[in-house]
């Protein structure tokens, strides 16, 4: 699928983006992500007033002191956590549902995605803009009503900051499956063994906003 290459008024376009990220920034490395950026044009998932910022390089923000996330941002984390075609992804703070498109276009018809959001006005704004796309394998939820069942996810991203992770997370991976959650102000991988999580990565310099828990949590 080709970009859009228009621009306007000095703006940047959804091509200037890409490159950014394939060739100065350098985070889209595989195939399979290049072609998920391709696919699901951030400008879909921007609030109206910063539409014409949607191509820039940071933070824009949506609703109820949440933000869509950086770009660079956004192709590392998914690149660390190599969410493969057919992989049951858990996407928490799913937002805009930016990054949920982005997932559902890297697990293919095989694999899905679920997203969940605590702000209800969020997971209204996540679902519009989601359906933009049609994906018949992704899902945004209300993180207050959804029940994680055991062992249900190969992979589970976390986009905002934890003081650790979540008994419900850890029951929700499957054997093997790994996380990753930003934790001290660093991204922390983390792959299931047991009932333990053992951490494979950590890269500093990172800054989220803090993770709400649910109240049964």
């Amino acid at each position: 699928m080709d970009i859009n290459t228009y621009t306007h008024d000095g703006e940047l376009s959804r091509e200037d983006l890409f490159n950014h990220l394939k060739n100065e920034t350098r985070v889209l490395q595989s195939e399979a992500l290049e072609e998920a950026f391709k696919q699901v044009d951030r400008a879909d998932f921007v609030a109206g007033d910063y539409l014409a910022e949607a191509y820039e390089d940071y933070p824009l923000p949506i609703a109820e002191g949440a933000t869509i996330s950086q770009p660079t941002t956004v192709a590392f984390t998914l690149e660390l956590l190599d969410i493969q075609e057919g992989d049951r992804v858990l996407d928490v703070g799913s937002g805009s549902g930016w990054t949920t498109a982005l997932i559902a276009s890297l697990v293919g018809g095989e694999g899905g995605v679920l997203g969940i959001e605590i702000q209800p006005e969020l997971v209204e704004f996540g679902r519009r803009n989601l359906q933009k796309y049609h994906y018949s394998n992704a899902v945004i939820e209300d993180a207050r009503t959804t029940l994680l069942h055991e062992e249900s996810f190969d992979k589970i991203l976390v986009s905002s900051e934890l003081q650790d992770i979540p008994e419900e997370f850890i029951r929700a991976l499957a054997e093997e499956g790994m996380i990753l959650a930003p934790l001290g102000g660093s991204l922390v991988l983390f792959r299931k063994r047991g009932d333990e999580l053992v951490e494979e990565k950590r890269v500093e310099g990172f800054a989220f906003v803090p993770y709400v828990h649910t109240k049964d949590n």
